[in-house]
């Protein structure tokens, strides 16, 4: 009995053994010639649908819905300016207000005009026999211009980062009159790691506009760069680099040919500095733009990258703007003559201006007809033959009953006017369930009014389930690509963060990991943090839309993105 027991024993063992081999032969086989990023996303697809299994969504029957036609009214979805803080207040009954871009009108680093402004209103200057002071108002050149242009509030004065914006707002048709080409000198430059730097000195001889975009375009280099709707040095780099493919016709064929070969190799475009920065940190990007005054105000940035200036220099002119009577006008003049005295220049060393003082523009001044052509150009081409298949995912528990859901709806409903029609749209909703209201097609009129007519179907009631809905969307997603294998997958994520139900966030992050969809997150009376975390996963950008600007920020963020 003993020898039969340990002759069965060992039969075992051997059966065993020789099922190991045999399955892991057979695993090896499956494998053979497959890199690691192909099996990791095989069972990426395995666990996908998994969990999409496991939540099981409705499908509901999309409803049609009245879609209005009229172009954006920019105006229209711009919040109160009060939005918008004042960072010095006038001090005198005669005075005048004027838009200042953020990197010098807010505080810290960036607080150098507001400084020389409250030293101006104690100074006891006075035109016409009375005592004058001046009101700043913090506000980025591209908002601020938007205000401008479109008539929603005009101040008296407006310094942008660069003259790029005070060309914009000459050419839609406000008054404008050049008072100080100069109020304080910055550069706009590309930022990219030392390894990188040397890289390209090793390829191409010397670093600019010309080599970067070359670089980028034999996909030797990532980079990002900012909206150029909204950034001064984003709006830069675009008339820079369309500039660099063709300098007598920057809007023509060979110049926007060359762009699109440069930006299909662009991961992404930055809503914000932020966002850009953020994603500098992750490794994902060699390089990205920025303002000298900010690099040199930041330490790890000097330790570690080079800063390459290019195009226009960004030197805050100072503009007049409107039919001013004459008191205003010399309030503006004597504040642009009291700002670039010598003590308030040397003060604006400390704060990291004046630097590269030898550094000469590029670009000889861009008139505003072909910055705005230049602007559609982008909106058109930026995708390039890699058009965006998007699902919103919409949060309809309880929570967002009221207040939240009407204005998730609002802003859907104008937002849309933003998503190209050679985009592809669909979208869920979830509470405790998750449904597909819409599956992903083609943005044509037919698809913008079943898109239209199921956001305004929307009711609020259950708990929150806001991972399953993010699978139910990647799921969508990966389903549409297989058909289309061009097109870029995102992800938007409309809630107020409070997840109670369902999948967690460390259940699906490896997942988001690995499909690299960028999921972007627009909170309503949020908790931002929870949005946040989601949308860092793969460097999104993150809203905290309150009721008052919810409309212009998604519509700042469709623009870039969609």
């Amino acid at each position: 009995m003993a020898k039969k027991g340990k002759f069965f024993l060992i039969s075992m063992i051997m059966l065993v053994l020789v099922f190991g081999l045999v399955y892991g032969g057979i695993t090896l086989t499956s494998n053979f010639g497959k890199s690691t990023t192909q099996v990791t996303t095989e069972n990426a697809g395995k666990e996908l649908g998994k969990l999409y299994a496991d939540i099981a969504p409705a499908t509901a029957e999309p409803v049609k819905g009245q879609i209005d036609l009229d172009p954006v009214d920019v105006a229209e979805s711009l919040p109160d300016i009060s939005k918008f803080p004042v960072t010095v207040e006038n001090t005198t009954n005669d005075f005048v207000e004027i838009f200042s871009s953020t990197e010098k009108s807010g505080n810290g680093v960036d607080g150098w005009l507001t400084e020389v402004a409250e030293a101006f209103n104690q100074a006891n200057i006075t035109a016409g026999g009375k005592q004058i002071s001046v009101k700043i108002r913090n506000i980025a050149s591209g908002t601020a211009t938007d205000y401008i242009k479109s008539g929603k509030y005009v101040p008296d004065a407006f310094t942008p980062s660069n003259e790029l914006w005070g060309e914009m707002v000459e050419a839609s048709g406000v008054k404008t009159k050049l008072i100080s080409k100069r109020l304080v000198g910055n550069v706009p430059g590309i930022v990219i790691s030392k390894a990188k730097y040397d890289a390209l000195v090793n390829t191409y001889g010397s670093v600019n506009v010309k080599t970067i975009t070359e670089a980028i375009a034999n996909n030797e280099l990532t980079m990002g760069y900012t909206d150029p709707f909204a950034s001064s040095t984003g709006l830069n780099f675009l008339v820079t680099a369309l500039n660099t493919y063709d300098s007598a016709n920057p809007l023509g064929e060979k110049a926007i040919q060359g762009f699109e070969k440069f930006q299909a190799n662009v991961p992404f475009t930055a809503s914000t500095t932020i966002q850009m920065r953020e994603a500098a940190k992750s490794g994902r990007l060699d390089a990205f733009v920025l303002e000298y005054q900010t690099y040199v105000n930041t330490a790890d940035l000097k330790s570690g990258y080079v800063f390459t200036p290019f195009g226009v220099r960004h030197d805050s002119p100072l503009y007049a703007l409107g039919q001013l009577p004459q008191n205003k006008q010399e309030i503006i003049q004597k504040f642009a003559d009291f700002v670039t005295q010598d003590q308030y220049q040397k003060k604006a060393a400390e704060f990291g201006f004046n630097g590269l003082q030898d550094y000469k523009s590029e670009l000889a001044t861009v008139d505003g007809g072909t910055l705005l052509s230049a602007q559609k150009v982008w909106k058109e081409k930026k995708n390039g033959s890699n058009p965006i298949a998007a699902v919103f995912v919409t949060d309809v528990s309880g929570s967002m009953a009221g207040e939240p859901l009407n204005r998730l709806k609002e802003s859907l409903r104008k937002g849309q006017k933003y998503l190209g029609t050679d985009n592809s749209i669909g979208l869920v909703s979830y509470s405790s369930d998750v449904t597909v209201n819409l599956p992903i097609a083609k943005y044509d009129t037919n698809q913008q009014s079943m898109f239209v007519g199921t956001v305004d179907s929307l009711q609020a009631s259950g708990g929150t389930a806001t991972f399953d809905g993010i699978v139910v969307a990647m799921k969508m997603l990966e389903d549409y690509k297989a058909a289309n294998p061009n097109v870029k997958p995102l992800i938007f994520v409309l809630s107020d963060g409070e997840t109670n139900e369902g999948h967690s966030l460390k259940d699906i992050r490896d997942l988001v990991e690995t499909y690299k969809v960028p999921i972007y997150t627009i909170g309503y009376n949020a908790d931002i943090k929870a949005l946040e975390s989601i949308s860092s996963i793969n460097e999104a950008a993150s809203i905290n839309a309150d009721t008052d600007d919810v409309v212009y920020k998604i519509g700042n963020l469709f623009n870039v993105q969609m």
